[in-house]
């Protein structure tokens, strides 16, 4: 049977009351660590200016990246009382899988700069959860080694504009072992991250005095996460955005080969959906005309998302254009979602609008920066127990009996 999340199963939020007994004890560090937000407080902290501000930045005047998190202010509760809901479960099918929850970790991509191994960290503490991630093409540590540590880990691919480069990534990734592939589409250039470059950060990484001393200023990533990481493995270099290797994290003169995706159009999705054998996911959406045609061209399922807020200024949330996407493709395609998620509350509101899925990002970043494996675990638990227990306080057993009459639209 597939493993799924019970409240009883999570250790005491903190120190003053005792765990259940046969429950390890929560490291010390991770004692404080309450909500999803708490993570993103400590890795500030932790983490060097440049290096928290790529992870946590949107893009110009970050009026998307605040947008996705305001959009949740729409819709209140309207709970139900007197139901039985000793038997909550939060046990989802998604694309033919049973995972234990109906929420992943998104595609982040550098995320071991953050946090030590960071990309491995996040996919074993989601193997050891039975919830899906996605391990994003810009990542620092090859997809081979991350997709042994969690065989039913996906890959989110940003794939060139050249059809010739497109064949060998998905030969590479097919070989790798992936069963689902996740094509970014929502960046056919980058977008305008004045914060990074107000912080300092770049890719690469250009050495400088300045660089040098936020390194020094935070011993902790520095011992713990950067040099642990050269002495251990060397230079990391971006090693999944194309079919070889790509260009090292830090240097001063050399480039990274993005590819024309600005050439991209459907043409390039038909070619994927011919060569890609598995699941195919397409991730970027925000107009229910392209999640329309998505399932036309052969999606089998299709992510909305601003890229957190990372691209276009101004973008809708969305959790904004979530019901009509929902309406236009039937309740029963996978419609999953990304995009300014930090509270149970937050996901069970998504699903209640008709999502199947969520993924959240950025503070399971912040939980591998602050504790490794043992704090994106702690994460996924947080996550998990706020959902349980305010299911219990709408009124449901499970995250399939959520829907419209659950929620109150505010004028």
């Amino acid at each position: 049977m597939t493993s799924t999340f019970r409240l009883e199963d999570f250790a005491a939020p903190n120190s003053a009351s005792p765990a259940r007994a046969g429950t390890p004890a929560l490291p010390r560090r991770l004692r404080k660590m309450l909500s999803l937000d708490d993570f993103e407080h400590a890795a500030r902290a932790f983490l060097p200016r440049p290096i928290f501000a790529y992870v946590s930045g949107g893009c110009e005047t970050n009026r998307s990246l605040q947008g996705n998190r305001s959009a949740f202010a729409d819709y209140g509760w309207q709970t139900r009382i007197l139901k039985n809901t000793a038997a909550r479960t939060l046990g989802t099918t998604l694309l033919g899988e049973d995972w234990a929850a109906p929420f992943g970790i998104a595609p982040m991509g550098i995320s071991a700069l953050s946090a030590y191994r960071g990309d491995l960290v996040q996919a074993q503490a989601a193997a050891a959860a039975n919830i899906p991630m996605i391990l994003s093409g810009t990542s620092l540590i090859p997809m081979e080694e991350v997709v042994r540590a969690n065989p039913r880990a996906w890959f989110q691919a940003y794939v060139p504009g050249e059809p010739e480069r497109i064949a060998l990534l998905l030969e590479r990734v097919e070989r790798a072992g992936f069963g689902t592939l996740v094509v970014t589409a929502d960046t056919p250039v980058s977008g305008n991250r004045e914060n990074n470059l107000r912080a300092g950060f770049s890719t690469p990484l250009r050495p400088s005095l300045r660089l040098a001393w936020d390194g020094i200023t935070h011993p902790g990533w520095l011992f713990g996460t950067a040099l642990r990481t050269l002495i251990q493995h060397g230079m990391p270099h971006f090693e999944n955005s194309q079919a070889t290797r790509g260009a090292p994290i830090l240097s001063s003169t050399v480039t990274r080969d993005f590819g024309a995706r600005d050439h991209l159009n459907w043409e390039h999705f038909d070619l994927i959906r011919r060569r890609w054998k598995g699941k195919l996911v397409l991730k970027g959406i925000l107009h229910q005309d392209d999640a329309l045609r998505a399932r036309e061209h052969g999606a089998d399922g299709i992510i909305l998302s601003n890229h957190g807020g990372r691209q276009l200024d101004g973008a809708v949330s969305p959790l904004q254009v979530l019901p009509g996407v929902v309406q236009a493709l039937g309740p029963d395609y996978p419609v999953m979602m990304d995009s300014g998620f930090r509270r149970g509350n937050d996901v069970l509101l998504a699903l209640a609008l008709g999502a199947k899925f969520v993924f959240v990002g950025r503070p399971f970043n912040y939980a591998g920066a602050v504790a490794g494996e043992a704090g994106v675990r702690h994460a996924i638990g947080i996550l998990a127990s706020e959902m349980l227990r305010n299911m219990a306080l709408i009124g449901v057993n499970s995250p399939a009996e959520l829907g419209r009459e659950h929620l109150f639209s505010r004028p």
